[in-house]
């Protein structure tokens, strides 16, 4: 009898380790009640990754697209890392505590991603309460934001909307250097792993896809990615 291909053997092995992790998803979210959300990601479809999700703090669905944290991990490949415990805001203003935790398989290559996100915004609000009250409380840094959303369009053009060389000036007040700066940026963040986003990218910004193609190889060629930036959700 033929053995499996390599990959289709690996992807057996990927679903078997999904398929294990769906009733841990509801126990995590069960177990911390209304103020968690629990979400696992399958990274090899970037575009509608969600396989299951229990909870409701950012509205995710299965189905739905990864956000900006599942872009910067699949940028990192199989460097990626577990990042716990960061502190974050929706566009709304809640804030978040998150974990986001790598899957690998047995080759040790990065697949997807377990998240715990948990409702933190009413334990800000008292401990700042009672900082007031004691005469202790100080400015605290504002934590970053990141759009969450069952569409991967809407999660890109946030992150290039926001980006820092974007917020207050347009591609044509960009000379040559600051435009490979952002389109290494973009691609450390993961923006162009996924499908037609070079495209995207390019109505963004209002230029030619050529152009941002050639923008793309060029900031490759001469530096590679630029390092993942700080901030981010799962």
């Amino acid at each position: 009898m033929n053995e499996p291909a390599p990959d289709a053997a690996r992807d057996v092995e990927r679903d078997a380790v999904l398929a294990a992790l769906r009733p841990v998803v509801d126990g995590i979210a069960a177990t911390f009640g209304p103020v968690c959300e629990v979400v696992l990601h399958d990274y090899r479809r970037p575009e509608r990754s969600v396989v299951a999700v229990a909870g409701s703090v950012t509205g995710r669905t299965v189905g739905g697209a990864m956000s900006e944290i599942g872009m910067r991990m699949l940028a990192r490949g199989d460097e990626a890392r577990d990042e716990l415990n960061y502190v974050t805001r929706t566009a709304d203003g809640t804030l978040l505590k998150s974990s986001t935790m790598a899957l690998r398989d047995s080759t040790g290559t990065v697949f997807g991603a377990l998240c715990v996100n948990l409702d933190v915004t009413a334990v800000d609000r008292a401990q700042a309460l009672l900082g007031a009250l004691a005469g202790t409380a100080g400015a605290l840094a504002e934590p970053p934001a990141t759009t969450f959303g069952d569409d991967i369009d809407k999660v890109v053009d946030a992150i290039v909307d926001a980006h820092p060389l974007r917020r207050d000036r347009s591609w044509a007040a960009l000379d040559r250097d600051r435009r490979l700066e952002l389109f290494r940026d973009l691609d450390g963040r993961g923006v162009f792993a996924v499908r037609r986003s070079v495209e995207q990218v390019a109505a963004r910004l209002g230029i030619s896809r050529a152009s941002a193609y050639n923008y793309l190889a060029r900031a490759r060629a001469e530096a590679g990615p630029a390092a993942d930036p700080d901030g981010g959700h799962a």
